[in-house]
């Protein structure tokens, strides 16, 4: 009697048990184990997606939050009286520039440029003349009117 080579696998026996069963009972246990994993990998995430809906919602209920106390200090009849307490007023027609006059007023001067302090190699403690009129130019520039 010829056997097919394909049943002859499937009748083959390791102590009493064919070895396909052995095979797909090892299938079912990897499958098993597969999607424990993925319901537990699926439980992280959806416990990290709540975490991270909880806070878009604190987020969000600080952002409405700021928005309503910039708009309540941007108020401004608040302004105004905060302005007046400071003893602050309105700027004066007088004051004001159109732009005809732009050309007229004086730009302010720019800082004197700061001399670079070169070491003196012979005496490392003594300060340089560059260094040492570096106060007398700040001191200067400080006396200068701003306009």
């Amino acid at each position: 009697m010829t056997r097919n080579p394909v049943q002859a696998l499937f009748d083959w026996k390791v102590r009493g048990v064919r070895w396909i069963e052995i095979i797909l009972a090892v299938v079912v246990v990897a499958l098993v184990l597969g999607v424990y994993v993925a319901k537990a990998a699926a439980a992280r995430e959806s416990a990290q997606i709540a975490q991270l809906e909880r806070e878009i919602a604190e987020t969000t209920q600080r952002v409405r939050l700021l928005r309503a106390e910039a708009a309540r200090l941007e108020q401004p009849g608040r302004l105004e009286t905060l302005s007046r307490t400071a003893g602050l007023a309105p700027v004066e027609m007088e004051r004001q520039a159109d732009a005809s006059a732009l050309d007229r007023l004086v730009p302010l001067r720019a800082p004197a440029p700061i001399a670079p302090v070169v070491a003196d190699a012979e005496a490392p403690g003594n300060a340089t003349p560059a260094a040492s009129t570096q106060p007398e130019t700040a001191a200067a520039a400080a006396e200068e009117p701003v306009r």
